[in-house]
């Protein structure tokens, strides 16, 4: 779809890029792979995108920015930022409040010890594999398990982990899921990812029909 769009929008100038039938086909498969976990309809208004603001076809990259301006790219960080959060925070990763779940989840499959033990040439490699398939599976829809810290020391952060215990015991969740379906609570008021994953928590409970509605707020 995306290959005939350009065809239609840039002419010859999308021709021109390609000079044998091998040359698009393995370009064709390197995209295929490239957008997988996009959705048909963010690819289409990319493309519109591109029509509007680009005299020629973009390449990779510039394709997977234009989709990551349009969509937030699911809040997703870059690769290197994802890598240097992981990094810093190595030494005790559930005492951090992740940018992202996948950051998180990136660490802990490539290993908090090599990253911070391991130069950056051999653990930005590892790391980048592992936070890549995460990020193919947020762009699915898959939500994340959420980093549980294992103890708030603050009187606010108390007080909402008390909550949290609270709410889980009274609709009878197990306490981990309790712990996962709440996480928000312990993100900035009103940032854009505590909505968003207090919405992705909301879904789950209401596609497993329980009758549960999660709060705005740790009261």
């Amino acid at each position: 779809m995306i290959f005939a769009r350009f065809m239609a929008i840039y002419g010859h100038k999308f021709k021109s890029c390609f000079e044998t039938e091998n040359e698009l086909r393995l370009a064709k498969r390197e995209w295929a792979l490239s957008l997988e976990g996009y959705g048909e309809a963010e690819l289409v208004a990319a493309v519109n995108r591109c029509k509007e603001t680009t005299s020629w076809m973009p390449s990779i990259a510039e394709f997977i920015d234009i989709l990551r301006d349009i969509n937030g790219d699911f809040g997703l960080p870059g690769v290197r930022d994802a890598y240097a959060e992981a990094c810093l925070h190595a030494d005790h990763p559930l005492h951090h409040q992740w940018s992202h779940p996948a950051v998180y989840h990136a660490g802990r499959e490539t290993g908090w010890f090599l990253l911070r033990s391991e130069e950056e040439n051999k653990a930005l490699p590892a790391f980048r594999y592992h936070y890549e398939v995460i990020c193919r599976r947020v762009r699915q829809g898959e939500a994340l398990d959420q980093p549980v810290p294992p103890a708030l020391e603050d009187k606010q952060a108390n007080t909402v982990a008390d909550f949290i215990q609270r709410f889980t015991a009274e609709h009878e969740l197990a306490p981990e899921e309790g712990a996962t379906l709440l996480y928000y609570l312990t993100l900035p008021r009103g940032s854009r990812i505590r909505k968003r994953l207090q919405a992705q928590s909301q879904q789950k409970l209401d596609q497993r029909g329980l009758a549960i509605t999660l709060p705005d707020e740790a009261s």
